[in-house]
Parts: structure tokens; sequence; C-alpha cells
């Protein structure tokens, strides 16, 4: 077990580090990026334009305080000249069509941006010879869900009901291919896959996601549609995973390939919560509202209805741990939402959110934590 101490957190790695991160403009991206710029690492993004209006990227005012570029995965010609002009030592690829829904709706794009824009990332950061270590950031959707009590592993079949589950089992296998094939040199690059369930946090607008839904009702007084309110996933606060994935990219710098492969990043015990269990925490820490359900006018397209991570091996191998339990994330999602709709600083809000984040994974130990 990695020993903590008042050290710095991540051990220190990102301090005047070359990061590139791709999908910087979405919800998970903004956050990791507002949290690399804290840890002191000169950033690079490279993404489509912000997915929403208004989105998280622009109210913390990312794009003056990084190297921000302004790009799509599929274009391999302009992300290799972004990457040969950054010379990164970490790249990050975040970037991603995310929405299952959407997927029925766009499959194609879905697949293009999934699964070739994985290939792409992977092929210009094999042409940079500044890069150190690759995680490629992908779904706990990536497994055949069987619908059943147990939870995934890492070894686990790839597989996918929908066009989006599918494109993400394809990614898994393109890493896994590329890491075997043009990167299994000891003295090369390190290249992983990080796999999250749902995350929650302040700054997500995007559609069909329910905590924004009940923010957007919640906000305008109108009852939450619910379309899917049995449905359990593995909820947890955004910072959770962001937390993995840079404390898997630290650990990849410092001990190299005996850290690549696949990991799992799930919640505590406890953080599988049906949506109607989710919608109720999040009207109760907000002080209002109601729900109805199912959502009407919903059209009727096949989406999970179980799916639980197994997170042993980032456990025992990084000790790696959450710090916040599924009310935690919820308590501290819903009172973002609700102090920006009362007119606090977006900044200001995430600043805090994630001091209180660290604060509690020192709490308990988590070795990233310093």
């Amino acid at each position: 077990m990695t020993d903590v101490t008042n050290g710095p957190l991540f051990s220190g790695v990102f301090e005047g580090r070359r990061v590139l991160v791709t999908g910087h403009t979405g919800f998970k991206g903004a956050w990791l990026t507002f949290w690399l710029l804290s840890l002191g690492a000169k950033v690079t993004g490279y993404s489509l334009e912000p997915p929403t209006d208004p989105s998280l990227f622009d109210k913390l005012g990312l794009a003056d305080r990084i190297d921000h570029h302004i790009g799509d995965v599929r274009d391999l010609t302009h992300l290799r000249e972004v990457m040969a002009a950054a010379q990164p030592e970490i790249v990050l690829h975040l970037a991603a069509q995310a929405l299952v829904r959407l997927s029925y709706d766009e499959p194609v794009e879905t697949f293009e941006t999934n699964v070739m824009g994985s290939v792409n990332v992977l092929e210009a950061a094999r042409h940079t010879p500044s890069v150190r270590a690759i995680v490629n950031v992908t779904s706990d959707k990536c497994y055949e869900n069987r619908e059943w009590e147990f939870a995934y592993r890492e070894n686990d079949a790839m597989g996918g009901y929908d066009p989006y589950s599918a494109s993400k089992g394809a990614a898994e296998i393109i890493t896994a291919a590329y890491r075997q094939s043009f990167f299994a040199d000891p003295a090369g690059p390190v290249v992983a896959t990080g796999r999250a369930g749902n995350v929650i946090g302040g700054g997500d607008w995007a559609l069909d996601r329910i905590v924004p839904d009940c923010v957007r009702a919640l906000s305008a007084g109108e009852p939450i549609g619910v379309r899917n309110p049995d449905a359990v996933r593995p909820w947890q606060h955004v910072l959770e995973p962001v937390s993995a994935y840079l404390w898997l990219a630290s650990r990849m710098f410092v001990d190299g390939h005996a850290v690549e492969g696949s990991w799992n990043f799930g919640p505590l015990s406890g953080g599988n919560l049906n949506v109607a269990e989710v919608v109720d925490r999040v009207i109760a820490e907000w002080g209002s509202g109601e729900w109805v359900g199912p959502k009407p006018g919903t059209a009727a397209v096949h989406e999970a209805h179980f799916l639980k991570l197994d997170c042993a091996k980032a456990a025992d191998v990084l000790d790696w741990h959450p710090a916040w339990t599924a009310a935690d994330a919820l308590r501290q999602t819903t009172s973002w939402y609700r102090r920006l709709h009362e007119g606090e600083s977006a900044q200001d809000l995430t600043a805090e959110c994630l001091a209180a984040y660290t604060a509690s994974a020192r709490d308990a130990r988590v070795a990233w934590s310093g």
C-alpha cells in the first residue's frame, strides 16, 4: 500500500508537465483541465466547440488559460500537427460522442468519433517522441452487459447492445492492439484505459442525462420528466474518475509498463442507486420539486438496466479509492447548481468543490492525495 504523507497531489508529477487533453471542452474534460491547471500543468486542449450552451468550459474561462485548439479527433492530419507542436509528455484522451440515446440517432458519427478517434489519438501519439503515457478514457458500458448482479472485472468480455456501448468496447480492443503492436517496447510510452460509470457534478448541461434534466426542470419550476426510474447505475462525482485518470497517468509516468492495461473506477459500496432514488435526493437537496415518469413522448430504445464495476484491481495495485459516497456526490452536485442559479461564480464553486474533494481524499488517506 502506498504511504500517504503530506506531500504534493499525484506525487507532484504534473507540476510543469506538458499534458494534451482531447475533449477538454466537454463536461468531464473541463473539470480535468481545471484540476490540471491547479496542479501546475502546461495544458494543450484539442476538441470540438463546447457541446452545450451554457458550458462549464466557457464558465471557467479555460480557453484563455491553456493552449486551446478546436479540432475533430476524426481529423488525423490536424491532430498530428497539434500534437507535434505541443510535444506532450502525457496524453489524456476524453473526446467522444458520450450519449447512449444520441448514438441511436447518429450511429455513424458515434463509431467514427469513438473508434477512429481512438485510433487517430494513438496513431498521432506513436509518432510524437515526447509522449510517455497515454490514457484512453472509455466507459463501463464497454462490457458485454448480461444484466446480472455480479460486478464486471477488467478481463470480462467487451460488447455493446447499442452503438455507443459497442463503440467503447471497440475502443478498448483497439487500444489493447496498439499497446501490444506499437507500444510494447519497455522504454516506450505506456498505454492504459480507464472505465468509469455514470458521473455527476456541477456544469453538466447535456440532454438526456438525469441530473441536468432535474436542474433544468427545477430551475424552471416544472416537474422533472423521468423516462426510466427503475434503472440502476453506479453513480459517482465527476472528480472520482478524474482523480483516477490523473493518478493512473502519474503512476504510468513513474512506474512505466507495470501499470499499463485496463482499469475500472467505480463508486463506493452503496453507490448503485436507481434513477428514482437519485431524483428524490436531488429534489430534497434543492428544497422543492416533483417528478413524473416515465417521461411522456420518449422513444422506447434499449438502455441497460443494471451495471456494476469491480474496482478491486485499482484498489489493490494503484491504491485508488473513492472519497465521496453517492449521497456526498448528489449533495455537492445539487448545491453547485443551486448556488449558480442564485448568482454565485462557477469558478468559485468549482474551486470550492475541488478543495472539499481533496480534503475528503486526504481524510480517507487515498494515495494520490499526498
